[in-house]
């Protein structure tokens, strides 16, 4: 358990001097209060006599309500210096986790589920906090207090207190036992919170596919059934927890019926006097506190272990993509240059891409095209290095994108994926998302070439207009323009376009590639499409078939083939336009 919580070491030692001063104050607390029992033996004693001296009464109650004060000021202390720093480590590693999310490549997300995460970021980090909080607390609580008010016991009457402390050795035991079922249960707990936030995540998240297919029940039953495990696993930790500390709280009032058996006998044969048995009394209900704290220091101590295990497996998570030692910062520039391109998914019987070489000089248009599954997403997304291509494969401006660092590489690209994602903001926003200093009259100009002012004359808020959560509010169409002004307003060296016109009209697609092809500005094109119509234009264009280039060049060469694919594409196409169903060429390949 304790291995695990190492790596808060670096934590601790920052915030060393806040813990030592909230650990001192809650010393003196503990101090105060084991004192405290002095005072009301000394003024029992006074009270008992008959004739007490009221000028000595006077005084000691002032110095309890002194102590009082005192107590009060250190529990605030303590407060503020030892959960301040819990609050500040909590918010420091879930920020140093969040920034691990950011630097982990597409693969990890998708072995990983976002509820999951979202549970170690939030819940888990819940159980870390009080283990450095709350859990120091208890601890200091337990040591101390337990020490101090044994010893005070013992120097006061040997024989009662060693007869009252009977039934501490069990409660020893107890706490041992208590500690090896919390932890694997609280693990538990926390898994299947997990999966529940699992659930809920993709549920809300695909609520749409959820209503169209009446699926309403099924993830309902699925949200219940994970719902009920959850309530049980949290049930086994409640019924542990339910006989542990009733037990300590029987075994507290047993050494109370011992002293009251033992100590009321030595003030009948006056070896105590009645203010030591009401101070002894005192110190058995202080006593409580530290042996019921030992059990919620080991369930804390435990809760924080399971939950630093969780957080730390991301944390030690090495990312699979990186910048080398030494890279390249300039931004690339130049021709775009494939190698006898090969690249395999992890587990994959045969390549996704297999022997792909060719040269794209700078500023020029390549166009894509293939059947569902030849490659052509994998191509594009190696490009920037969301996958990882081998060394010497892909090359821009002549040097390999893997010399080159990962965060000029990907600034020099601006990549547009079919199904596009928007933030819940507004449309403004999202277009200036990677560029919130793009002054205004570049802002129309790229928003003209994607088209999308046209859609937004007619909102009601215009620019400012919320496209809500993933862009809900806009068509297909709308939010793959605003992703195209998105990318455009980076003034990306390489724009990749991948298959992202597929929901606009003929019409506005080629008022869109008209556009782009005027505002080149110096930029290459790369872009994915399954209608000819998108890639006529294009300087290159190849065809893609299980991962391998098994055509290439001009529209019209391309066309001149006859038993080629890309000619029985523009063939199948060009009929269906005529017959008047021009959108169902949008899944090209799947006519054939």
């Amino acid at each position: 358990m304790l291995k695990e919580y190492r790596s808060l070491l670096p934590y601790l030692r920052k915030y060393r001097w806040h813990y030592a001063a909230g650990i001192t104050a809650d010393i003196l607390v503990d101090g105060g209060n084991i004192l405290m029992p002095q005072f009301i033996k000394h003024a029992i004693d006074l009270v008992a006599t008959g004739e007490p001296d009221f000028k000595a009464l006077l005084a000691t109650l002032l110095w309890m309500v002194a102590l009082a004060t005192a107590i009060a000021a250190g529990r605030f202390l303590w407060r503020y210096f030892i959960h301040g720093s819990s609050r500040r480590i909590e918010t420091e590693m879930r920020d140093k986790l969040f920034s691990k999310l950011m630097d982990f490549s597409g693969d990890y997300f998708r072995k990983n589920k976002t509820g999951d995460l979202m549970a170690r970021a939030t819940n888990d980090m819940g159980a870390i906090r009080q283990a450095t909080g709350m859990g120091f607390i208890t601890f200091i609580d337990g040591v101390f207090m337990s020490t101090g008010i044994l010893i005070v016991m013992v120097a006061s009457a040997p024989q009662t207190a060693l007869l009252t402390a009977i039934p501490l050795p069990l409660v020893t035991v107890l706490i041992i036992m208590f500690g090896s079922l919390v932890g694997p249960r609280f693990k538990l707990v926390q898994e299947i919170y997990s999966r529940l936030s699992e659930i809920a995540q993709e549920t809300m998240a695909g609520i749409r596919v959820v209503k169209a297919f009446v699926r309403e029940e099924r993830f309902a039953s699925l949200f219940a059934k994970t719902n009920d495990q959850y309530r049980d696993a949290s049930m086994s930790l409640v019924r542990v927890f339910g006989f542990f500390f009733p037990f300590i709280a029987f075994l507290s009032g047993l050494t109370t019926v011992i002293l009251l058996f033992a100590g009321g006998g030595a003030v009948i044969e006056n070896r105590m006097t009645p203010g030591e048995i009401v101070a002894m009394l005192a110190y058995l209900e202080m006593l409580i506190w530290p042996m019921m704290g030992a059990g919620f220091t080991v369930n804390t101590l435990q809760r924080g272990a399971a939950s630093l295990q969780r957080v730390n497996e991301v944390l030690q998570a090495e990312p699979g993509i990186v910048s080398i030692p030494g890279a390249s910062r300039e931004a690339p520039r130049g021709d775009l240059e494939f190698r006898g391109l090969t690249f395999s998914y992890e587990g994959a019987a045969s390549p996704a891409l297999h022997d792909i070489s060719l040269v794209l000089p700078r500023g020029l248009t390549l166009g894509i095209l293939g059947r569902v599954g030849s490659g052509k997403s994998t191509l594009l997304r190696l490009m920037p290095r969301l996958l990882e291509p081998e060394r010497g494969m892909i090359l821009v401006g002549g040097l390999d994108v893997r010399d080159r660092d990962l965060h000029a590489l990907r600034a020099a690209f601006g990549y547009v994926p079919q199904d596009s994602f928007l933030f819940s903001a507004t449309v403004a926003e999202n277009v200036r998302f990677a560029r919130p200093d793009l002054d205004q009259q570049r802002f129309e100009r790229i928003v003209a070439i994607s088209t999308i002012d046209r859609d937004v004359a007619g909102f009601p808020a215009l620019w400012e207009t919320k496209v809500g959560e993933k862009g809900l509010t806009l068509s297909g169409g709308q939010k793959q323009r605003v992703a195209i002004s998105r990318a455009l307003a980076v003034d990306p060296e390489i724009l990749v376009l991948d298959d992202a016109l597929s929901a606009v009209d003929a019409e506005t697609e080629d008022r869109i590639l008209s556009a782009l092809l005027e505002d080149r500005r110096g930029r290459t094109n790369v872009i994915v499409s399954h209608r000819v119509s998108t890639l006529r234009n294009a300087d290159l264009i190849v065809v893609l078939e299980e991962g391998t280039i098994v055509q290439r060049g001009s529209h019209a060469e391309l066309l001149a083939e006859p038993e080629g694919f890309y000619a029985e594409i523009a063939r199948l196409q060009e009929l269906e336009s005529l017959l008047g169903h021009p959108s169902s060429t949008k899944g090209g390949e799947g006519s054939v």
